[in-house]
């Protein structure tokens, strides 16, 4: 099986450089999550997130952020969930954001936190009361035996809760990603991209570009 044909894009909708990064890599880095929602384009929150298993062998798959500020990345979860039993051994993660539209990349690294029950039960009880069934009806990661035998847990849930509030799960709440290292990364023309890597140093950041 030879290479994958695929037609060659040149990137030119910026550039990047380590000015830009001047009031802090998280500031930055938020900025242009919001200009991907700004600009419309789908599920801009939508990051890879990479753990490892008991094995030290990586893992990964797409989640949406919900939180996003000075202290870190915020996204919730069942925490029996394959995630989430990897986190409680390894509190470490990589997240990756990507926006094909606007040439942009970023990656982080850092320790992960759960968040506090307090904002894990706000955002629970914001949640469509639909995805709140989900949460208790699905063990997330487990086998199933067909669609059939998960929609009977779902008609199980909903009877059970019938028309009262749907409280949080127990096994139900939020990480927080508290990066070590930012890179942010625009897409420039002849594959010649700007990197800029920021890695904490004391209560700053250590800033430099990286050749692509």
């Amino acid at each position: 099986m030879g290479p994958m044909e695929q037609p060659r894009q040149e990137y030119d909708a910026g550039t990047l450089d380590i000015a830009d990064v001047a009031d802090g890599p998280l500031r930055t880095a938020r900025r242009w999550l919001d200009e991907a929602v700004a600009a419309g384009l789908p599920e801009p929150t939508a990051v890879t997130l990479a753990t490892v298993d008991a094995d030290g062998v990586p893992d990964a798959r797409v989640v949406l952020l919900r939180g996003f500020d000075d202290h870190g990345l915020v996204w919730f979860t069942n925490q029996r969930s394959a995630k989430g039993r990897q986190l409680a051994a390894t509190p470490a993660a990589a997240v990756v954001a990507y926006w094909p539209a606007l040439e942009r990349q970023i990656r982080f690294r850092g320790a992960v936190e759960v968040v506090a029950d307090a904002e894990a039960d706000a955002y629970f009880a914001s949640r469509p009361r639909g995805s709140q069934l989900g949460a208790w009806a699905s063990q997330q990661s487990e086998p199933v035996a067909d669609r059939a035998a998960l929609e009977e847990q779902v008609a199980a849930t909903t009877a059970r809760f019938a028309d009262a509030e749907v409280s949080r799960p127990p096994h139900w709440g939020g990480y927080r990603l508290v990066p070590q290292v930012v890179e942010l990364w625009q897409g420039r023309p002849s594959r010649l991209h700007d990197r800029v890597r920021c890695t904490r140093d004391g209560d700053g950041w250590r800033v430099e570009r990286l050749q692509p």
